[in-house]
């Protein structure tokens, strides 16, 4: 193989397969040393330091929304500024081969497919068993109360869940790979995390969230926006298929960019998601089956697929340009 093979667009694609291939056959890495784990650990600690007890907490709290703000940046500047050190220390002192290897061992923690879809047809598997099963798997992939659910309600909560997740926990990071390297892909995987731990608006765990987390909220909405949308053509051509009114149906869920991968997931399949009291995609869908949550996570196989070719060529066509 000859070095001209490992100029560094061909070394980012390369370290991009490597790093699907560690998650299709290895899945995560031990927790001590996952980084997505000490972004949390990060996050915790200031989060229980900063954010007030929910009796304490003020409507207008402007220095409480600074000081997140502050924390997010401080956080995402450490993230992003080791991820770079890595990749050019690595694109500088290692032969090209060995420097791709790097990066996919350093990208792979950085997404989570094979783990989305195992969590997510355990759901079913533990529906196979019984309803309460079912829904103490499903409580290990959505911070909902699901207690009370049916198991109609609880298929399709997983169903959403593979969803919406496909873009948070592989499109979006991949996106953000390909255009910013590394350091895009650890900055994004940091926001995400921080709005999944302070995003809230409200009481959570005995803390209101709702201006500290404000700042972390926005900024992932911001880094999600377009991954969120391309999920929707990935799953169009894993599925082959447009699902029509897609953009109507995003816009019944509160969130900015969730809805859009959930809708077209909803449309696809032909079936009604919905999260109680909350919004209804598709309602004049039929009830979600056993074969429905088997066919969305083949779909969501394909749709890594297609992302993993368009990134590539993406990558070549950036690399050309520049």
């Amino acid at each position: 193989m000859s070095a001209a093979f490992f100029a560094p667009a061909s070394a980012a694609v390369a370290a991009l397969w490597l790093a699907l291939a560690v998650d299709r056959w290895l899945g995560e890495p031990a927790v001590r040393w996952h980084p997505v784990v000490w972004m949390g650990h990060y996050l915790g600690s200031i989060g229980d330091r900063m954010a007030p007890r929910a009796a304490d907490a003020k409507p207008r709290d402007p220095r409480l929304f600074i000081a997140g703000a502050l924390a997010w940046s401080a956080g995402a500047m450490l993230a992003g500024a080791l991820a770079l050190a890595l990749q050019k220390g690595a694109a500088q002192w290692l032969p090209g081969w060995a420097a791709a290897l790097v990066l996919a061992l350093a990208l792979k923690p950085l997404f989570a497919w094979r783990m989305l879809r195992g969590e997510v047809l355990a759901v079913e598997a533990a529906l196979a068993v019984s309803l309460e099963a079912g829904r103490a798997q499903l409580a290990r992939l959505v911070s909902r109360d699901v207690s009370v659910l049916s198991e109609r309600e609880v298929r399709e909560s997983a169903i959403e869940s593979l969803a919406e997740n496909l873009n948070d926990s592989l499109v979006a990071p991949l996106f953000w790979f390909v255009l910013l390297g590394l350091p895009g892909a650890a900055v994004y995987r940091f926001a995400n995390t921080a709005d999944a731990m302070w995003g809230y608006h409200g009481e959570r765990n005995g803390r209101d969230w709702t201006w500290f987390g404000k700042w972390a909220a926005r900024a992932d909405d911001v880094l999600s926006w377009l991954p969120a949308r391309l999920t929707v053509w990935l799953l169009a051509l894993a599925a082959w298929q447009w699902p029509a009114g897609v953009a109507r149906e995003a816009r019944r869920t509160p969130s900015p960019n969730s809805g859009w991968p959930m809708a077209a997931m909803a449309l696809l399949l032909g079936v009604r998601l919905a999260k109680p009291g909350v919004y209804a995609l598709n309602a004049e869908g039929r009830q979600a089956e056993a074969a429905d949550m088997r066919r969305a996570a083949r779909w969501g196989g394909r749709a890594a697929l297609a992302l993993a070719v368009c990134a590539s060529l993406a990558i070549f066509a950036i690399t050309r340009r520049a």
